[in-house]
C-alpha cells in the first residue's frame, strides 16, 4: 500500500499542477468574455484621435476602432467599438508613444500607459485615461499580455478629421 502511495500521490500532484496551468494558459482561446458599454447619450464627447485595431502576428488578431474622446468637462476617455482580439491571459489596455508598433520589442522600447485590465475580449468598452496624461505625446493603443510580454493588438492612433 505504502508503495502504491508513494507512486499515486506524485502522479497526483503533478497532475493536477499540469491541467490547472494548461486551464488557465488554454481556456482563454476558447472562452470569450463580451462586454456592451455604451456612453450615455447625455454625454457630450468630442472625437479627438481614433485608430483601428489590426493583428499583431498570425497568432494574435484584433479588430476594430480605438478612440479618444474628451468630455465638456475635459475629462479623456478611450472607447473601443466593434472590438474583438484573440483571448489570452492578463490581458491590459496600453496608451504607447511609438506611433505604429508592430512588434512586442517595439511596445517595451517605448513608453507606456497602463489603462488597466481588458474588460473583454469582444465588445464596445469604456476607459478612463489619467488626468493630465498628455494625449498628444501617445502614437498608439495596443492589447498587451503582461504575464508574458506579448503584443495582441495595435491601433495606430490618428487626428480626427
Amino acid at each position: 500500500m505504502f508503495r502504491f502511495l508513494k507512486i499515486a500521490v506524485p502522479v497526483f500532484l503533478i497532475g493536477f499542477l499540469v491541467g490547472n496551468a494548461f486551464w488557465y494558459l488554454a481556456s482563454p482561446l476558447w472562452i470569450d468574455r463580451e462586454v456592451s458599454e455604451v456612453l450615455p447619450e447625455e454625454l457630450a464627447v468630442t472625437l479627438l484621435r481614433e485608430g483601428h485595431f489590426r493583428d499583431a502576428d498570425s497568432a494574435h488578431k484584433g479588430q476594430g476602432r480605438a478612440e479618444l474622446l474628451q468630455t465638456r468637462g475635459g475629462a479623456l476617455l478611450l472607447r473601443l467599438s466593434e472590438f474583438e482580439v484573440t483571448n489570452g491571459p492578463d490581458l491590459e489596455v496600453w496608451l504607447v508613444k511609438a506611433s505604429d508598433p508592430a512588434s512586442s520589442a517595439e511596445v517595451t522600447a517605448s513608453e507606456w500607459l497602463s489603462l488597466g485590465p481588458l474588460k473583454g475580449n469582444i465588445g464596445d468598452q469604456i476607459y478612463q485615461v489619467p488626468e493630465g496624461t498628455p494625449i498628444g505625446d501617445y502614437g498608439s493603443v495596443v492589447i498587451w499580455c503582461e504575464q508574458f510580454s506579448v503584443l495582441f493588438s495595435p491601433a495606430s492612433l490618428v487626428a480626427s478629421r
